[in-house]
């Protein structure tokens, strides 16, 4: 029998081959996927969903048993008769990777197969840059967080890598950082690791995390608004990551939503990144310092340090008056591009993420407001909306979800 992590990193037409073992090899990362979405089960509720014979799927639980992937959890309660056992999944069997690339920070996770965070990191001292120095920084320390990490890397089935910018999870390609070479990124990082790697889109893995965050009760169709540094959007439709023809769906920051002279960093003109981007509000609140408009940031400024749009974050929840009210003209504009997506989309749920939701009732009373007047009245109803409930993690934990159900069969 081979090793499950020889197994599980197959490529999917090799377990399509005809033969007996080829079969149940299949039929084994089914059961798993099938434990990994309903939890803990029991002989008979395997075999009714799997159209499997009982011998079939006691035999196979059983070598998944004697690999530590499956473990037996004693007998359920029943109204009468032979109590039958429960099976689940082991949560130290194996284990998947997850890393953030954010315009300043770098977060990384390694989860268990039920998605738990096992390690965290993050480096804060840290600026994307379009250079191979970068490039060289962010694979030592995908390679360093792993070989520190306190798991086994051989225990390590996939590796999930988010970037922010225009990414292809087909090709393995970022189309915004690092396309000057022959590899791709995900053959550079399979490289550097050795460990199987999928490529993702920032928005999209935190999207996901959000999706799946346990008891959301968003529905089947959600679009995720991503105000960060940058701005994007993430949608599920019929509970799947939407992902357009080449996976560039949901650049939504670059529509060409104002009538100004600003050249956004794709180059064009009036994009929505312009006026409502984190980048954005820091340019307006230092234009504004420059004016001599009073703030408690101006201390800082004058100190020449930089002004995140966490300090103009912070400052509003702090009662800072400038801050205050360029959070609500971030809202207010923001609600404007949203009604024009769930007049089109009509979602059950819209989730506010980013450093700009930190910012509360500021950001949601105007965006809602804003929302509600340039919308259809009747779509506006059928649409709740809330903030993120995931922390700063939520992109290396998506990527690293989205790898497992790749691995396991899910997705």
């Amino acid at each position: 029998m081979i090793s499950l992590q020889e197994f599980f990193n197959r490529h999917h037409d090799e377990l399509q081959k005809s033969g007996i073992d080829h079969k149940n090899n299949l039929i084994k990362r089914n059961i798993v996927a099938y434990m990994a979405v309903n939890g803990p089960s029991t002989l008979a509720e395997l075999t009714g969903a799997l159209h499997v014979s009982i011998p079939t799927m006691t035999k196979l639980v059983g070598e998944l048993e004697e690999d530590h992937l499956v473990t037996e959890n004693g007998k359920i309660e029943t109204t009468g008769g032979r109590r039958p056992n429960i099976y689940g999944l082991t949560s130290s069997a194996i284990y998947f990777a997850g890393v953030n690339i954010g315009r300043d920070n770098i977060q990384f996770v390694v989860t268990d197969i039920q998605n738990n965070i096992i390690a965290s990191r993050e480096e804060t001292d840290f600026e994307l840059d379009d250079t191979p120095a970068c490039l060289k920084r962010i694979c030592a320390g995908i390679e360093d967080f792993i070989s520190s990490c306190g798991v086994d890397r051989g225990k390590i089935l996939g590796l999930g890598v988010c970037i922010a910018g225009r990414v292809n999870p087909n090709t393995g390609r970022s189309y915004k950082y690092f396309t000057g070479g022959d590899e791709s990124l995900v053959e550079i990082f399979e490289s550097i690791t050795g460990i199987r790697t999928l490529l993702e889109n920032d928005t999209r893995a935190r999207c996901y995390a959000e999706y799946n965050s346990g008891g959301s009760g968003d529905g089947e169709n959600i679009l995720y608004l991503h105000l960060g540094r940058g701005v994007a959007i993430g949608i599920v439709m019929d509970g799947k990551l939407f992902y357009g023809k080449s996976g560039f769906a949901g650049e939504f920051g670059h529509t060409p939503f104002f009538d100004n002279e600003k050249i956004c960093s794709c180059g064009k003109k009036g994009c929505l990144e312009t006026e409502i981007s984190g980048v954005a509000v820091e340019e307006k609140l230092i234009d504004q310092l420059r004016r001599g408009s009073n703030t408690i940031l101006r201390e800082k400024f004058e100190r020449g340090e930089n002004i995140h749009i966490n300090d103009i974050v912070a400052a509003a929840r702090n009662d800072d008056t400038l801050a205050i009210e360029l959070i609500e003209e971030v809202g207010e504009k923001a609600g404007k591009s949203i009604a024009f997506l769930i007049n089109i989309f009509n979602p059950e749920t819209v989730i506010i993420g980013g450093n700009l939701s930190h910012a509360g009732d500021y950001i949601m009373l105007p965006l809602k407001a804003s929302t509600n007047k340039y919308s259809l009245n009747l779509v506006y109803k059928d649409t709740r909306f809330r903030l993120s409930r995931m922390g700063t993690n939520a992109g290396a934990l998506g990527a690293a979800m989205l790898m497992r159900n790749k691995i396991i069969g899910l997705a």
